[in-house]
């Protein structure tokens, strides 16, 4: 029998397995947790494309081989995929589950038991946001990077001065450094290029 856990988020969950059998049962799992299923019996193959349109908070994908197929169609679902992905494994095989984790899976579960279930999913989720912050961040300093390069070319100056430039320009500005970094990134192409060394 499933029980109801009720202090949890209520989130939108895709689930896809390649054994219908299970999915009935994972389906009600998700159901009795007080997440809506948004998407179900969607073919594992489908299930980056399905993410992509249904926007779900997390996709449950079941596996019933523990081969090179499944860990090629976790490689491929991971990487398209707009949401984190739970690998509903069959094996408990660890050097299989190794190899799902270098293809990124955010964590794997070997039964469909309600709180094992919503355990995965609440650290999933933290991950998730964590992996989703980092990212950004080395978006951010990489954007603040190109924009010190390209003021370092300008002003024939070395990284500290195009650094304390923009810090400079963003406060007397009331401007947040990394949109003022974004507007000397577009502007760049907006502008003549340096002048050319006479010959």
């Amino acid at each position: 029998m499933v029980v109801a856990l009720n202090d949890h988020e209520h989130l939108r969950v895709l689930i896809a397995n390649q054994r219908p059998e299970r999915l009935d049962h994972v389906t009600a799992v998700v159901a009795a947790l007080g997440h809506e299923v948004i998407a179900r019996s969607v073919e594992v193959t489908e299930v980056a494309a399905v993410t992509s349109r249904e926007r779900p908070d997390v996709a449950l994908v079941g596996l019933g081989d523990s081969g090179q197929h499944a860990l090629d169609l976790i490689g491929e679902i991971v990487r398209e995929a707009a949401c984190p992905v739970i690998a509903l494994l069959e094996t408990d095989d660890h050097a299989f589950v190794n190899e799902a984790a270098k293809r990124g899976i955010f964590a794997y579960i070997t039964n469909g038991e309600a709180e094992q279930l919503q355990s995965s999913i609440d650290i999933v989720l933290r991950r998730f946001a964590e992996f989703q912050s980092l990212e950004g961040a080395f978006g951010r300093r990489a954007l603040i990077e190109r924009a010190k390069g390209i003021l370092m070319e300008r002003h024939d100056i070395d990284e500290d001065h195009a650094f304390e430039m923009l810090r400079t320009h963003a406060r007397s500005t009331n401007r947040k450094l990394i949109d003022l970094a974004g507007a000397v990134v577009d502007g760049r192409h907006l502008l003549p290029g340096p002048p050319k060394p006479a010959r």
